[in-house]
């Protein structure tokens, strides 16, 4: 993908015009109820259910070289990444850069899921797979990432980039611990700190920079508190402020310190936050399950919905368009998490488990 660089700094954009195509293709998105159908499907159930969806072109495209879950894959992420480019295709202004900025995440999946393939010595072929082509990584870049012999090269073929300085400090921690904590936190801090570089602190409610910033604090809290808990589970000594987010309003570093090791606390303090009615079923789950991954699907619709009632209060802001670049991605992971259960011969149930519900 390639991003183009706006300097205007007002709060231009044009946010009717984008706001409207936005509202086009979340209405095009699949349902809860397409989920349950699709997780009784076999996987060339899938594939043709999609054929018939607004992922035909892209089935038809590749359908000559893949079937299947293979298929599937790719179909989702070449989608994905077109949907994303019409979006700057579209915008102008500071709308464009608010935009642009955002999908730098994938950035981020693109290098987790490298790192994560060497750490369990997966195959050079499912690495490239789980790949979404849709941030501002260039091709031979990326080629490169999923080419590296050891997290090592990875860390040092990033170096001239955003993630290159808090990668290399992560690196030791990582050695020491064997665990992938570390460096994951560090991509997300290295993200976010660039996401909100030159975004004022003070800022109007009702702006189109003040929404802006209301919306990423709020997924740095939810980011704060997911690695809060992932350290806590990891058993690892790993101090948790250094990998603390800032920007984020629920948590400051000493406050991270103290609770990352009391889960109790720490679901306690959430509760008693300003999301506390928005996360009371996540942490309701927590509790039950003792769960960490239903605990982040449930994060994840949580945020979702959260990005949904600002979309509502502000339709003609970005709002909207990061509520549905997050409801898109919803969808890609859910089709994929299906296809993926349904091939390794998980049952309806167990398949629903790893799916995000609102």
């Amino acid at each position: 993908m390639t991003v183009r660089v706006d300097d205007q700094s007002s709060e231009s954009g044009n946010y009717e015009y984008v706001t409207a195509r936005v509202r086009s293709r979340r209405a095009a998105l699949f349902d809860d109820d397409d989920y349950r159908k699709l997780v009784r499907m076999e996987p060339g159930g899938i594939a043709r259910f999609m054929e018939e969806s607004e992922y035909e072109t892209e089935m038809n495209a590749l359908g000559a070289r893949h079937s299947g879950v293979n298929l599937v894959e790719y179909a989702l992420n070449r989608n994905l990444a077109k949907h994303f480019e019409d979006l700057l295709r579209w915008s102008e202004g500071r709308l464009y850069d608010y935009i642009a900025r955002y999908l730098r995440k994938f950035d981020v999946w693109n290098v987790k899921t490298v790192i994560r393939g060497l750490y369990v010595d997966a195959d050079t072929s499912e690495i490239e797979d789980d790949l979404i082509r849709a941030g501002e990584f260039s091709e031979r870049l990326l080629d490169r990432l999923v080419n590296a012999g050891s997290i090592e090269e990875v860390v040092d073929l990033l170096s001239d980039t955003i993630f290159g300085d808090d990668l290399a400090a992560a690196y030791q921690d990582y050695e020491d611990t064997a665990v992938l904590v570390p460096l994951e936190n560090a991509v997300d801090r290295a993200f976010y700190e660039v996401l909100l570089a030159g975004l004022p602190n003070q800022r109007a409610a009702d702006s189109a920079t003040g929404l802006y910033v209301s919306f990423l604090t709020a997924e740095i809290d939810f980011r704060n508190l997911r690695n809060a808990l992932r350290l806590a589970r990891s058993g690892a000594d790993i101090e948790p402020s250094e990998y603390y987010i800032e920007g984020g309003r629920l948590f400051d570093e000493s406050t991270i310190r103290q609770l990352a090791g009391n889960t109790d606390q720490l679901v306690q303090r959430v509760r008693e936050s300003p999301y506390g009615d928005d996360l009371d079923e996540a942490l309701d789950t927590l509790e039950e399950a003792e769960s960490l991954i239903e605990f982040e699907h449930a994060l994840d619709a949580a945020l979702l919905e959260y990005s949904d009632r600002l979309s509502n209060r502000y339709p003609l802001s970005v709002c909207p368009v990061l509520s549905y670049i997050l409801a898109k991605e919803r969808e890609v992971d859910n089709i994929r998490a299906i296809a993926r259960g349904r091939e390794a011969g998980l049952d309806s149930d167990e398949i629903e488990q790893e799916l995000v519900i609102l």
